[in-house]
């Protein structure tokens, strides 16, 4: 908006939004309306820039959060500290340079300066942001493997134009790395839609022509099976693509015995159980039954056990949803882009939309990334566990996801007007919260309410009141002794000579220590709550006896 006096940003905050309610709650806590017009003008005071930067940051970071992002929101609502999640930060400051950008393209040149300016702060707290957060990769040498360099020839002679090179990077192993300075939204990478594998490859092949017919079969099976044969195809079009890629994956669908029996007492130890199954059913329900019936095109050598859980570990690690220009979304394999490792504070976030008109894919910077550093994107928001399965990797620094879901039973108390919206609760690291004062103890806001109000329905929590700190107490032992349990259930870890361990083994190990740690950081955040309860109790009583 823009007349002659004055220029306004409006951040809206969504009536679409899922969690609407929540977040309007959220802004009005922190004196904001769903809708906020922020007024620029042509004679500022000094300073004034950067406190207008700090009231769009507040207003975009509730805007852009997430389902669990805003769960455990509350936990620094009452410190100065308002970091959410990097991806929460990032999305939030890169909607601020859209709006600027957009307001710029409208404004009077009165306004030009101020915005440029405003422009200018923003992109320098996004880099700032990124040099503090990023756990930046250390590249060991360019990667010469002669599969690589064939896969980046045979790319950029059909349209690929990227400024990354592929390198060897310790403890991710391939990774892309800057060719030289990149800046907010300069395109990293941009992939024609010729060579990405999507289901529209074999909708012309008598494969698909055959498994159309058989009942419940997905496109994303069908194109499954189309790639373990196509890998042997020396005719194939993506042969470079099939010749780059590893004999093995790594992923938690093929830890052996050992690995998986250091997962007991854990939540990883029952994801990975259940994915093996379901894959294991799924292959009995096609195997041998498509070979037996059309033998021409799924020979028996080429669809064993063992090569279906290779092609389904292919599509699980490497794959990206992508929305294509007619609006639907499709599961594809994009060459060359499978080089990019993931990141908790990613350099690329939104890479997943085709645009009308475009014949490409681009991968677009929502942070700087400097020549030689490596170049990373955000695979979703995934926990570690889920990482660890369908990956075969645990992400350097404090995953946010990680979380611990609790089953809580509220059916006795049905009656009682819940005043949250939550259905579900979970609990993460304590480390992460910045609120560990009373009736908080870093602990997460929906959860403890949830359970004050199951065991005292009618009580007034939040209050110094005998009854209520009673039970504060009964919360915090029950919550203290699943966590404790929990830490009993995993078992101490035995002392293992680490050097001598395969990968599956010392990613078992890794993930079971982070798992520890976060019960344990719970647990110590329940003591500390008892203890201050405890305090507020016995000056409770004292007081009593005084009067």
């Amino acid at each position: 908006m823009d007349t002659d006096e004055e220029c306004t940003i409006v951040l809206e905050l969504s009536k679409n939004d899922h969690f609407f309610d929540e977040k309007k709650k959220l802004l009005q806590s922190k004196g904001f309306t769903p809708k906020e017009h922020i007024y620029l003008r042509s004679s500022i005071k000094p300073g004034w820039i950067n406190a207008t930067v700090k009231v769009l940051l507040q207003i975009a970071r509730i805007i852009q959060l997430n389902e669990l992002e805003l769960y455990f929101a509350e936990d620094g609502a009452c410190t100065s500290e308002e970091f959410y999640s990097p991806r929460n930060e990032l999305e939030a400051l890169n909607s601020i340079v859209v709006l600027i950008d957009i307001s710029l393209s409208s404004c009077t040149h009165l306004h030009t300066n101020i915005l440029k300016e405003l422009r200018e702060i923003v992109i320098h707290l996004i880099s700032d942001f990124g040099v503090k957060n990023s756990v930046k990769g250390v590249v060991e040498r360019d990667y010469t493997c002669n599969q690589v360099q064939s896969l980046v020839e045979w790319g950029e002679s059909n349209g690929v134009r990227t400024q990354l090179k592929i390198s060897y990077v310790e403890g991710a192993g391939r990774g892309a790395i800057a060719r030289e300075d990149l800046k907010v939204g300069d395109v990293a990478l941009e992939i024609p839609l010729s060579i990405i594998i999507s289901e529209e490859l074999v909708y012309e092949t008598y494969m698909h022509r055959v498994l159309k017919e058989v009942d419940g079969i997905s496109s994303e099976t069908i194109l499954l099976l189309w790639s373990m044969k196509e890998k042997y195809n020396c005719d194939s079009k993506f042969k470079f693509y099939f010749d780059s890629l590893p004999e093995k994956f790594n992923t938690g669908l093929s830890f052996g015995i050992k690995a998986i029996m250091m997962l007991d007492g854990t939540l990883l130890l029952e994801e990975i159980m259940q994915a093996r199954e379901h894959l294991r059913a799924q292959y009995d329900e096609l195997f041998p039954a498509l070979c037996d019936a059309f033998p021409d095109i799924f020979p028996l050598e080429l669809y064993t056990w063992e090569k279906f859980l290779w092609a389904c570990e292919l599509w699980y690690s490497n794959s990206m949803k992508i929305m294509f220009s007619d609006g639907k979304l499709r599961t594809c394999l994009i060459p060359i882009a499978g080089f990019l490792n993931h990141s908790l504070c990613p350099h690329i976030t939104h890479y997943g939309k085709v645009s009308a008109g475009m014949n490409s894919l681009k991968f677009c910077l929502s942070r700087p990334c400097r020549s030689g550093e490596e170049c990373c994107l955000s695979y979703g928001n995934f926990s570690s566990s889920h990482l660890i399965t369908f990956y075969g990797f645990l992400p350097q620094g404090d995953n946010p996801y990680d979380v611990i879901p609790l089953d809580m039973d509220g059916s006795d108390n049905d009656s009682i007007e819940d005043q949250s919206n939550w259905t579900t609760h979970m609990v993460r690291d304590t480390y992460l919260s910045n609120n560990h004062d009373m009736f908080h103890y870093g602990l997460p806001s929906p959860l403890l309410d949830h359970l004050r109000r199951s065991r005292s329905p009618m009580q007034q929590t939040k209050t110094f009141l005998q009854g209520n700190l009673e039970n504060e107490l009964e919360v915090l032992e029950d919550l203290k002794y699943i966590f404790d349990d929990m830490i009993d259930n995993m078992g101490e870890m035995d002392f293992v000579d680490r050097e001598n361990c395969s990968w599956d083994e010392k990613l078992a190990m890794n993930f079971k220590m982070q798992q520890i740690r976060i019960a344990s950081s719970i647990s110590t955040s329940c003591q500390n709550g008892l203890n201050m309860v405890k305090n507020e109790l016995h000056k409770c009583m004292a007081e009593d006896i005084q009067g």
